[in-house]
């Protein structure tokens, strides 16, 4: 019941469109009900009355005419009308489910996305979403109006002849039965069906992510074959699904095709004894017809909410994801960062059951300051500085921001006083402009331009073919290593952040990009507190406090000078480097 009481908080909002959809269908429904009536009135009484020629004639325009204006004049306007509503409230139910989840996926921690496959969360997305609006169409809408169908069908069945529509109707119970069987094991079936197309969207998302590299190692033939085993495997369980389904349906229209037999064998009986008219067995077929269509949409529907449930399910399970970072209750908002900065005790992992990556961590940071953290790879240099913005919780002690422990910051409060330049800083597909406007989306063209000029990057980018409007592709393709790292800076300068981190934002850079991007950040850390991840130690001997990290723990720390004299683990690294400046 769960992922319905999630379903039906989209749902809540549009019952009157609902309500107004379900009016409008009665209607619809309710005028292809009078068919059978006229077939009656038609046989009964005038094919077989005494009335004069011409008078079955005039009585039979009339009966044409009033049956165009109520099929045609009537019944277009609302079939239109009754699609209409039904088509406009699901689309905005899978509008509003679609802006919540992508709400929701935005708050979710970033060790969620480490422990997901991004294409398999595109397909919950996507895929399951667009299946749950039968829910909706179906469950909501259709199955009433089927309901209606039926029971004024069965009404007037029973008006005609009780005895017949007992025989009529003797296949009810093995229907029922028919559904509570077959489609348990459907809705199984659908969900695994489900997963294996969302484990080949997966697999696709991450082989077109590396297409260079398949191409580079010549993975073509080796890809194509991991594809199929994938491909396989949701054409295994689409099958299976498939021949489920198949059985069903041959059941159920096995049943249905008794009733129809049973009608024409008793009924020509009733009319042999006289005890029903010609007219009244023709509009009896008439009803069967009408009784065992909204039956057979109603068992259709079974397949189809049994589909749109298990997708459902997923949806829920996606939407019933816990937040790992969340603002505490009496949480404020930090107008302005001074940009001091305390680890005090800090012990740190990514999984409470492994061993800690940062153990016991003391570190302060001053306002303004420039600080690198250095040392071997797997130190626990980038978990330290993945704490500061909250992308993790701490298990123990404290990370102070001006005196405050950052838990008592609200998030978007705390994240907004820093910026972040990374090795491999995401762009997105679009022009430079509005990459780099993601810094301050309100910012004016000739701030945008500013930025711009401060982080090297005007230049160059007034030599594209567009200038700001040219579209630089998915993942900022288009642009070289050094260029793309420009644009990170510009949109971090547009955002003006009190505290900046750079995680090796120019260690797979060449070495005439590195000194642009190397001004760049100097320009950019003027003022400010920063925290540098470093790999090559001759960009960071300027820094006011060098931290050598190893094995989650602080070794020492010190200026240049002051680790060099000690001849210690940074001296150490320094000099496999061969930069020493002797």
């Amino acid at each position: 019941m769960k992922p319905w009481r999630t379903y039906m908080r989209f749902v809540k909002p549009y019952w009157p469109y609902i309500t107004v959809t379900l009016l409008i269908g009665f209607v619809k429904f309710a005028i292809p009900m009078t068919l059978p009536l006229m077939m009656k009135y038609v046989v009964d009484d005038l094919l077989m009355s005494d009335m004069a020629t011409q008078d079955k004639v005039n009585q039979l325009m009339i009966l044409l005419s009033a049956a165009l204006v109520l099929f045609i004049i009537i019944r277009g306007p609302v079939e239109y009308f009754r699609q209409y509503f039904a088509q406009l409230t699901t689309s905005k139910i899978l509008f509003d489910i679609r802006n919540a989840l992508y709400d929701h996926l935005q708050k979710l921690s970033i060790r969620f996305y480490h422990n997901r496959k991004v294409g398999e969360i595109i397909s919950r997305f996507i895929n399951d979403v667009e299946q749950t609006k039968s829910l909706v169409e179906v469950g909501l809408m259709n199955v009433w109006l089927d309901m209606f169908t039926l029971t004024i069908a069965l009404g007037i069945m029973f008006y005609f002849n009780m005895s017949l529509t007992f025989v009529a109707i003797l296949v009810f119970p093995l229907y029922a039965i028919a559904v509570k069987v077959l489609y348990r094991q459907l809705k199984k079936l659908t969900k695994n069906r489900s997963q294996a197309l969302a484990e080949m969207q997966a697999y696709l998302h991450e082989r077109i992510q590396g297409i260079s590299v398949i191409r580079s190692f010549t993975l073509e033939r080796y890809e194509q074959k991991q594809f199929g085993g994938k491909n396989g495997n949701f054409l295994k369980k689409a099958l299976e699904h498939t021949r489920w389904n198949a059985m069903t349906f041959s059941i159920i229209n096995t049943l249905t095709d008794i009733a129809p037999l049973a009608v024409i064998g008793y009924g020509g009986y009733l009319v042999i004894q006289k005890d029903l008219t010609v007219g009244a067995l023709v509009a009896f077929y008439g009803y069967l017809e009408r009784l065992y269509s909204p039956l057979r949409r109603l068992v259709n529907a079974s397949t189809v909410l049994t589909q749109a449930s298990a997708s459902l399910e997923r949806v829920a399970e996606l939407v019933d994801q816990k937040y790992d970072i969340v603002d505490a209750p009496d949480a404020v908002v930090l107008e302005k960062s001074k940009g001091t900065i305390r680890f005090k005790h800090v012990w740190f992992g990514y999984d409470r059951s492994s061993e800690p990556v940062l153990k016991d961590v003391n570190l302060t940071i001053e306002a303004g300051q420039t600080v690198a953290l250095v040392g071997m790879s797997g130190g626990g240099k980038s978990s330290l500085i993945s704490l500061i913005p909250r992308f993790y919780d701490i298990h123990d002690g404290a990370i102070e921001l001006d005196g405050r422990d950052i838990r008592t910051i609200t998030v978007q409060s705390l994240r907004s006083q820093i910026g972040m330049v990374l090795q491999d800083n995401i762009l997105f597909s679009g022009t430079v402009k509005e990459n780099i406007k993601l810094g301050n989306p309100d910012a004016s063209e000739d701030e945008l331009i500013e930025a711009a000029k401060a982080a090297n990057a005007h230049d160059f980018i007034m030599n594209l073919p567009n200038g700001y409007d040219t579209e630089i592709g998915e993942r900022g393709v288009k642009l070289s290593g050094g260029q793309k790292q420009r644009v990170a800076i510009a949109r971090v300068f547009l955002k003006n952040p009190q505290i900046l981190i750079l995680d090796e934002a120019t260690s797979a850079l060449d070495l005439e990009s590195e000194q642009k991007i190397q001004q760049s950040l100097e320009h950019l850390s003027k003022g400010r507190t920063t925290v540098i991840v470093a790999h090559r130690l001759s960009t960071i001997t300027h820094a006011d406090n060098i931290v050598v990290i190893e094995d989650g723990q602080i070794k020492e720390q010190g200026t240049h000078s002051e680790l060099m004299a000690k001849d210690g683990a940074y001296a150490k690294l320094f000099n496999v480097q061969n930069l020493s400046t002797t």
